[in-house]
């Protein structure tokens, strides 16, 4: 009793180091897919870019105006 022998199948998924063609599927047609997703969410978008664009806007007037208080 329990001397019964139990095939094991077993597949052993590897990647060749010679292989160069990893992740080709998610930069292709990148621009495509990019726009797409902006156009469905461009709501989004814009309430994420809209501050940042803002603030970096905003820092470079108030460098600009600090050097050139300095020259009077």
């Amino acid at each position: 009793m329990g001397k019964q022998i139990v095939p094991v199948k077993s597949v052993v998924y590897a990647l060749s180091p010679f292989q160069q063609k990893i992740m080709t599927g998610l930069w292709k047609d990148l621009p495509t897919k990019i726009h797409h997703k902006v156009s469905e969410n461009w709501i989004s978008a814009t309430l994420l870019l809209a501050p940042l664009v803002g603030t970096y806007t905003y820092v470079q007037n108030y460098l600009e105006k600090e050097k050139l208080a300095h020259r009077y």
